[in-house]
């Protein structure tokens, strides 16, 4: 238990409350993208099929179309960075949390990938799902997606909430040091059962030109942005674009 957190928590409960009521009823509440939430880059069968799934960033929101959002932009520099075909498709609700999403998951047919992208996180922090929940509810979405992928989900970290300057002080503060509890629960995931998960640091957008309208979410480009930051995290680790040639071999044996 975090004490110095919820000690914190409680001290500023009246402000906080204020706070996060007036962020609710000023900030606009953007739609979900809207197009087709999927396509691919380059030609012939996909050397790499890209899920993400998630909250408003799978949704696309920030944008008009899931084309410039973090699917089919982060298939678009692996494209580019490998010359490879890249398919993609994403699967987002915008305010979900992360229980919701199970439940939902288990309700749709996604299609085979070899690569799953999870983009979570933002509201469990605003909804205070305790960590040992959100372990509990992030190994049930592996169980989900384990018949299909067989490969590890890759964690994105929940944005860096304390950088939102769009949201005053000290909510932004609060949000943030909750943010990065629910980080530790990825990155301990990722660290113990690292053929299941895979951590991914989600890059810190300071330049507001790259936000959308609502000064939270990211604009097309900062999903291009943070498509970039992504991909150049894994070629600087040396772990590869992502997958393995036997994903992608097994995927084609599939076909």
């Amino acid at each position: 238990m975090h004490l110095p957190f919820w000690l914190t928590t409680a001290l500023l409960f009246p402000v906080l409350l204020y706070q996060g009521k007036r962020a609710r009823k000023t900030t606009p509440r953007l739609p979900e993208a809207h197009g087709p939430s999927c396509g691919h880059y380059g030609e012939g069968q996909p050397d790499l099929r890209l899920l993400v799934i998630g909250e408003s960033t799978a949704a696309s929101v920030g944008v008009t179309t899931h084309d410039q959002g973090l699917a089919s932009q982060l298939a678009l520099q692996l494209h580019e960075r490998t010359g490879r075909t890249i398919s993609w498709h994403t699967f987002g609700v915008n305010g979900i949390r992360l229980d919701q999403l199970n439940r939902k998951l288990r309700g749709v047919d996604l299609p085979q990938a070899n690569v799953v992208l999870l983009s979570m996180g933002v509201n469990d922090t605003t909804g205070f799902t305790p960590r040992y929940r959100f372990r509990r509810q992030l190994l049930a979405l592996r169980d989900t997606l384990a018949a299909g992928y067989p490969g590890p989900v890759y964690l994105l970290s929940v944005p860096p909430i304390h950088l939102f300057t769009a949201l005053p002080a000290p909510l932004r503060q609060v949000m943030g040091w909750r943010a990065r509890q629910l980080n530790s629960v990825y990155e301990q995931l990722a660290r113990q059962a690292p053929s299941g998960f895979r951590y991914l640091s989600y890059p810190a957008i300071t330049d507001t030109s790259l936000l959308a309208s609502d000064g939270y979410h990211p604009g097309s480009r900062g999903y291009r942005a943070i498509a970039e930051a992504l991909v150049s995290q894994k070629l600087k680790s040396g772990a590869g674009v992502f997958y393995t040639a036997d994903y992608s071999e097994r995927l084609r044996g599939q076909e």
